[in-house]
């Protein structure tokens, strides 16, 4: 399936060895240079299935657009910067990002990140056609939905896929590294804490309690676990 990717950054060079990668495998690739074009992109109707997305831009902020990107939609977003510091991994994560890339990075690498994406979209880690029924917690890996006591749940896509393979083992440790294996689909290379921001995110939409959960429990020094049977 193709699949299109939006590039947000200022640097024309960037932008051009990245579209001449992603082309060469059969990606159709979008480029914006400002925060404000990647927005007009996005909320244009044009079908976009992943955002690598700079922070540094010449007008908005890359958090900002991300900020006001999740208001809306669940779209993957990569964020590729040349900020390394672990504050500005931590707010871009905590924003919404699904990923985040550090300046200077490998072209190969990215590539390879996104074929692992959009396979995990295309339903491989989705094999199951029966609902998972976890007490007052419904989730139809078809249809991609979670119910809570009937009610509809709205998580990301990465959020889902996550939440389900803690739910597909109701008792089975995972540790945060077999996390990112599973749910990201490639050897990942970042800070395993983003395992620690997207629990918190399924949690949050869940009214799951840390303390005394219902659903995700934390393994001190291990990882976490989904609690309760089928």
């Amino acid at each position: 399936m193709r699949r299109t990717v939006l590039i947000v950054d200022d640097e024309p060079a960037i932008r051009r060895v990245l579209a001449q990668y992603l082309a060469a495998d059969g990606h159709e690739v979008l480029e914006a240079d400002t925060g404000a074009r990647a927005l007009e992109l996005l909320g244009s109707g044009v079908p976009i299935d992943m955002v690598l997305l700079d922070i540094g831009l010449p007008d908005i902020d890359g958090f900002e657009v991300l900020s006001r990107l999740r208001r809306t939609s669940s779209i993957y977003v990569m964020v590729v910067s040349a900020r390394a510091e672990e504050t500005d991994k931590l707010v871009g994560l905590g924003v919404g990002a699904d990923d985040y890339v550090i300046k200077p990075f490998s072209v190969r690498e990215i590539a390879a990140r996104i074929k692992a994406v959009f396979r995990r979209m295309d339903g491989s880690l989705s094999l199951v056609d029966d609902h998972l029924r976890l007490g007052s917690l419904t989730i139809d890996p078809t249809a991609r939905e979670v119910r809570l006591r009937g009610e509809p749940v709205e998580l990301s896509q990465l959020d889902f896929d996550l939440l389900l393979a803690l739910a597909e083992r109701p008792g089975r440790v995972w540790s945060r590294q077999q996390l990112l294996e599973r749910v990201w689909g490639y050897d990942f290379y970042g800070d395993e804490r983003v395992i620690d921001v997207h629990i918190r995110t399924i949690r949050r939409a869940l009214g799951d309690d840390a303390e005394r959960p219902e659903f995700i429990a934390t393994v001190r020094g291990v990882g976490y676990k989904f609690l309760g049977a089928p």
